[in-house]
């Protein structure tokens, strides 16, 4: 046992040399070659994220909703309109949510999620004549795993943002709607 703490300690020793020695030479090369400085490394520049103009779909199609699990205890329904999802090249994936509760009213607003922050957005809701009403408020908001709001996050990790990342086309989101889930979600 003894000896083989000391062959891995001579060991050790050996890569730290081997490595000091290859470092040395490295600088040694550079300064042969004619290098005058060190490698400037300059942060990448981020361009500010600009949404795009909203344009609000038509009224949901009766045909084109799909229906998705919330959870085991959700008493409400809630379907998407495929029809109405969209990727826009800001980034944004946007649908018309249903929600009809137990009770039998019918609920319907268009959102929108941002994937790679985590957030989404209400643009409006709709009446029951088919006409959409602008949000009051419609602000980014982050997307949390709470039960009052929780088809946000099966739309969102289960569905339209596989590992972070917003769907590229909407016929993938429509063919994960039709699944139950994104293919590449485990």
């Amino acid at each position: 046992m003894i000896r083989h703490m000391q062959f891995v300690l001579v060991s050790l020793v050996a890569v730290f040399f081997a490595l000091s020695s290859a470092s040395a030479v490295g600088r040694v090369k550079n300064e042969a070659i004619g290098a005058e400085k060190e490698i400037e490394y300059v942060e990448e520049q981020k361009t500010e994220w600009v949404e795009l103009e909203v344009t609000l779909p038509p009224a949901p199609v009766a045909a084109q909703l799909q229906s998705i699990y919330v959870s085991a205890v959700a008493t409400h329904q809630y379907l998407i309109d495929g029809s109405s999802l969209s990727v826009g090249n800001d980034g944004v994936v946007r649908y018309v949510l249903v929600v009809r509760t137990a009770g039998g009213a019918e609920n319907v607003s268009y959102e929108g999620i941002r994937c790679e922050e985590g957030t989404w957005k209400l643009y409006a809701t709709g009446a029951a004549d088919g006409q959409w009403k602008k949000a009051r408020i419609s602000e980014w908001r982050p997307i949390e795993n709470k039960s009052v709001n929780r088809y946000h996050m099966v739309l969102s990790r289960e569905l339209f943002c596989p590992n972070g990342m917003p769907i590229a086309t909407a016929e993938e989101g429509r063919r994960a709607l039709r699944l139950g889930h994104h293919p590449d979600v485990k």
